[in-house]
């Protein structure tokens, strides 16, 4: 039985950092430690952790934009400024000291974790993504613990000087986990014997598959059994209604939504994924073993998304296609094959399930505890 540990949180910025910390901090408070977060009060953790019942408090760090080199000044002179007071405020309030922090990437780590190496707090850092984050590398050297979610940047910490390296998975949280398959589709009143496809691009780039979508609507369509549920993003919505044109008899089959809300319960009903490749998504398709075609952002940092799909792909859990090849008719065949073919969907689910992603905050919460042994 572990002690009851303090732990000390920072992630920040976009969802898929605040998520998978999220995802631990529950994992975590199920076993009775106590899990606090600090970040950006007007980025997305400031709303994302209090409204998850986790205490927050506020950093003030400012990022550098390589694009204009001056804002580095600035930006080591806020990094500076917040550790300092971190590890006075430690040093003055054993209460607030932590047992371990840890990172989730991003620059809003920075603070946290450098404090707590020089009090000689253990330091963990979690890499969700195939390329590593400017914050991540430069604070793999003081860390005794960097878990990562793709075995492809093992090397690059290596490099980086990291004393210890482990794949953990991404951490995913416990409301996707808990998708029901019965209950998505009771919610889109879909028949339980009908084949799904769920489509979605996340925030960014999801143009081009809405507009690939609407020229496949005819032959998907001309499937009796199959039914559509289709998130365009809140920009695309409009610009893919007009493209689709869909009849009120269409709508029956064809379900279109600007964004999804209960993400596990419809990628639970969902037969077959056509989704973009951000770390988040792929680490919530394997957790929850959905087969997937994935078509990687084509602009996205280092073409990261590209490696980010070989997890599944390498697994026989997916099928990747670049964006510029989705216009083509060796697409077409693959979605219409794959949504004909229901033992090779099987074949594809039971390759995910391999993955143990489900299990990622799981075993992410086992390395922090064994810290402590």
């Amino acid at each position: 039985m572990t002690d009851k540990m303090s732990i000390a949180i920072a992630a920040g910025g976009t969802a898929g950092h605040v998520n998978p910390a999220l995802a631990l901090a529950d994992e975590l408070a199920s076993r009775g430690h106590d899990v606090r977060f600090f970040g950006e009060t007007r980025r997305l953790e400031g709303k994302l952790v209090p409204e998850a019942g986790f205490d927050f408090f506020p950093v003030e760090v400012t990022g550098f934009d390589r694009a204009r080199p001056w804002t580095l000044i600035t930006a080591l002179a806020h990094l500076s400024r917040e550790e300092r007071r971190l590890v006075r405020t430690f040093k003055q309030n054993p209460a607030l000291k932590p047992d371990v922090a840890i990172g989730f990437g991003a620059y809003v780590e920075l603070p946290l974790v450098r404090a707590a190496a020089k009090l000689g707090i253990p330091v963990v850092l979690h890499e969700q993504n195939s390329v590593p984050g400017l914050a991540n590398k430069q604070s793999a050297k003081i860390a005794s613990l960097v878990a990562i979610a793709q075995p492809s940047v093992r090397p690059i910490f290596e490099h980086a000087g990291a004393k210890r390296i482990e794949f953990t998975g991404n951490p995913v949280r416990a409301s996707v986990l808990a998708g029901d398959r019965m209950r998505g589709r009771e919610a889109l009143d879909i028949p339980h014997d009908a084949t799904v496809l769920l489509v979605f691009g996340g925030s960014l780039g999801a143009k081009h598959l809405n507009e690939r979508m609407a020229s496949l609507k005819s032959e998907l369509l001309a499937r009796e059994n199959l039914y559509v549920v289709h998130s365009t993003g809140a920009d695309g919505y409009d610009d893919t209604a007009a493209a689709l044109a869909l009849t009120e008899t269409d709508k029956h089959r064809y379900r279109l939504m600007p964004y999804i809300d209960n993400m596990g319960d419809m990628l639970s009903a969902a037969d077959l994924v056509l989704s973009r490749s951000g770390a988040s998504s792929v680490a919530e398709i394997a957790a929850l073993a959905v087969p997937s075609v994935l078509v990687p952002y084509p602009l996205a940092t280092a073409d990261h998304q590209t490696t980010n799909a070989r997890f599944l792909v390498d697994a026989n859990a997916a099928v990747m296609f670049a964006d510029a090849d989705i216009d083509g008719e060796n697409f077409k065949h693959t979605v219409l094959e794959l949504l004909d073919d229901p033992a090779r969907r099987a074949d594809m689910h039971d390759a995910a399930r391999g993955l143990a992603q489900d299990r990622a905050a799981s075993t992410l919460a086992d390395a922090i505890e064994g810290l402590r042994r």
